[in-house]
This record gives structure tokens, sequence and C-alpha cells, in this order.
């Protein structure tokens, strides 16, 4: 899952992509490299990032779909959006997509919502350190509503101290007993430079490490930046499991 950021203030300023030509270029760069889902985001989750208005987000994602569409036509879409209102609209004007909810639903008509129009559901553990417990609760409400493609988010970064996203890396395996789809969203995360005192620009290595250890634990799916260094990864860790 490759990131597509339609804002001005990411935490990562690289990703930032707020013109058509960088949108198109984006979108192209992370089918080429290798991915089969581009994430679109309007809305940045970083730590004291502004307030954006339904309106602005929804004209965020229509400018960023509208190329998105165009360029790589057959990718996965991905919306990143807690906002149950956006999803019905985006859904309406530009089809179906995966839901990336990183707050775990915090809008109470979004179970309702992505239930009925059948949209894939990315359910983030917004909890601190509470593993997979912390999310049956809402797993059993989503299926209730009839969801049944649900992909589960650990949250790291999300209401979180550094060392207890450590304790959830450390622990990722135990996600695999919901026998759901795992993601795995670390890319240049506060978790990787506040440790090695870097920058989220120098924290690409400390992110491979993370995927590896992340890949070997049964994640299905990494949400990066780097899309080519992560397919890589990917490849390298495939390979040692077929071989062991």
């Amino acid at each position: 899952m490759g990131i597509l950021n339609a804002t001005p203030d990411s935490f990562f300023a690289n990703s930032r992509k707020q013109t058509a030509e960088d949108i198109a270029a984006r979108a192209r760069q992370i089918v080429e490299e290798g991915a089969t889902i581009v994430d679109v985001g309007a809305y940045s989750t970083r730590p004291g990032a502004s307030e954006v208005s339904e309106e602005e987000e929804l004209r965020r994602l229509r400018q960023a779909l509208n190329v998105v569409k165009q360029e790589v036509p057959d990718a996965v879409l991905s919306v990143d959006t807690f906002r149950a209102s956006v999803v019905e609209k985006i859904a309406d004007e530009y089809g179906p997509f995966i839901v990336n909810d990183v707050t775990g639903g915090s809008d109470s008509e979004m179970f309702a919502t992505v239930s009925r129009m059948g949209l894939p559901y990315v359910l983030t553990n917004v909890a601190g350190t509470a593993l997979p417990l912390a999310l049956a609760e809402s797993i059993s409400h989503l299926r209730e509503m009839g969801q049944c493609d649900i992909i589960i988010d650990p949250g790291f970064g999300f209401g979180k101290t550094l060392d207890e996203n450590y304790q959830i890396m450390g622990q990722l395996e135990a996600y695999k007993a919901l026998e759901l789809p795992l993601l795995v969203g670390v890319s240049r995360k506060s978790m990787i430079y506040r440790l090695l005192e870097c920058t989220p620009d120098e924290a690409l290595n400390g992110t491979t490490a993370l995927h590896t250890l992340a890949l070997q634990s049964g994640a299905d799916i990494l949400r990066v930046h780097d899309v080519r260094e992560a397919v890589e990864t990917i490849r390298i860790v495939s390979k040692v499991k077929d071989e062991g």
C-alpha cells in the first residue's frame, strides 16, 4: 500500500502532493515500484495537525482521485478518512475502495456506512498496548451489521508511547489469532526517528528493519512511503520463508 498524501502538512514532507502533476507522478511511481494499493489521504493525522473541514477534505480528495483514477485505473484504491459522510460521497462518485479509518470508528456512523455500502474496512487499534481483545467488540459489531471485509491495523503511533509501540511490534503475531488480514503502518514514523534520534527523512533504514520484523510476524499489507524498498524487503523475507 503506497501512501499518497494530498495534504500540505503531512509529517513526512516528501510525501506531500498537491498539484495535479505531483499527484500523477506519485500515483505512477507507487504502481511502477510494485505496490497494488494506492492510499489517498487528504487530512493529516500527525499530532498537532490543523483541522480540516469536510468540504476541504472532499475538495482535496476529488482533486487527487480524479488524477489517480486516470493515471493508474487498475490500482486498488484506498481512502484514508475517519468521516462516514466523506466515505459515502466519495464512494457514490468514484466507486468502491478500501476505507482506511485510523481512528477505529470514532464517527458513530462509520461502521453502518461501510457495512451498508459493502466497502472493505481497516479497523485500527487506538487503545494503547491492548492486543487483539481491544478490537473484539468492534469486530463483533461490524459482523452483526453484515460487514465481511475487515482488515486489522495495530495502530502504530496512534495514542501510544514509544515503548508501547515496540511492545506491540514484539507481540504482533498475537493479532493473527483474529484470522483477519493484518496491515502494518510504521513508515518513517516517530517510533523510529525518536528512538534513533534522527528525522523522518533519515528514517528509511529503521523503517526497513521494522518492515522485516512485521513480515516475519505475519503482516499481510505494509503501508509505506518508500514502495521500492518495501517490495524488496517483501521479496527477501518471502524467499527466506519459502526456503526455511
